[in-house]
């Protein structure tokens, strides 16, 4: 009943509203299918519409109709499925709106809930806001680690605990938790390792840290790294084997980033690994300094 029921009662045009996407024909000969359930007015063209920003159409043969990336078309109904993860959920791909606990006012999406804009009040952590949204730059490896420090800061004096002493038991727990998020969210940030391991999580990419690298050439180096950091003597021959794995350090950085580019997860996670040696070595020499 309930299928039956959206069929009816949701316009083809809200539904096409709801993808904000522009229509395009991978096939002529499928055109003819599209057609009729496009002519959404007569100053719209068969193809096109002023509700559709774009949409990806790629026609898929089912038992019950054809798919194509966003809406379901059949015996003239249109079912519109939205693609999450590994399921498919009968929702609008609009973002989520974010209502405050205190006095129910709803976010207004320019920057992340984690602060009511009109009471004030500190929010439940939302793990949907990832990050880099909670820090302000854009979710990629190459970021400006320098522009970090100011939005964390601007975080910290809205969210620190002792700033929300007077508050109920409930926003104090709320405050203690996006404190010691955004404290998380700046230090992963600011580390090329643990942003890096970080990026390919949100890719739904698990690292294993400790895996061995049964790469023998590599194994080879760091050991005759670790034997020249212990037989070093004084603070300049540390230093230069500092500078030496900073730049391999670096060398790695850029090649987890070509790899993230072209989705080759297996060599980022390669790449990965080998950052890993680097940095524990690194923080032997920062000891002996």
């Amino acid at each position: 009943m309930w299928k039956k029921k959206l069929y009816t009662s949701t316009p083809l045009s809200t539904i096409l509203l709801r993808t904000r996407k522009l229509v395009k024909i991978h096939s002529p000969k499928d055109a003819p299918l599209l057609n009729p359930l496009l002519q959404i007015s007569a100053s719209c063209s068969p193809y096109s519409s002023p509700f559709v920003r774009k949409i990806e159409i790629q026609f898929f043969p089912t038992a019950g109709g054809i798919f194509f990336g966003g809406p379901r078309f059949y015996n003239g109904n249109v079912n519109l499925f939205v693609k999450k993860k590994n399921c498919f959920c009968s929702e609008s791909q609009s973002a989520e709106k974010h209502q405050c606990w205190n006095c129910d006012a709803t976010a207004d999406g320019t920057t992340p809930f984690l602060v009511c804009q009109s009471c004030r009040s500190v929010q439940p952590v939302d793990h949907s806001i990832d990050y880099f949204q909670i820090l302000g730059v854009e979710r990629r490896y190459n970021i400006e680690v320098d522009k970090l420090e100011g939005k964390y800061k601007d975080w910290q004096k809205k969210l620190h605990p002792d700033l929300v002493h007077s508050k109920s038991q409930r926003e104090r727990e709320y405050a203690a938790e996006q404190s010691a998020r955004v404290i998380d969210a700046y230090r992963t940030l600011t580390d090329p390792l643990s942003r890096a391991i970080y990026i390919l999580k949100l890719e739904n990419v698990v690292v294993d840290e400790e895996e061995r690298i049964t790469d023998s050439e590599l194994l080879a180096e760091i050991m005759e790294l670790r034997e020249a950091v212990e037989e070093a003597e004084g603070t300049q021959a540390l230093n230069q084997i500092k500078a030496q794995i900073q730049g391999k350090m670096q060398y790695w950085c850029n090649s987890f980033e070509d790899a993230l580019l072209n989705k080759n997860y297996e060599d980022a996670t390669a790449s990965i690994q080998r950052m890993t040696y680097y940095k524990r070595a690194n923080e032997e020499i920062i000891k002996k300094l």
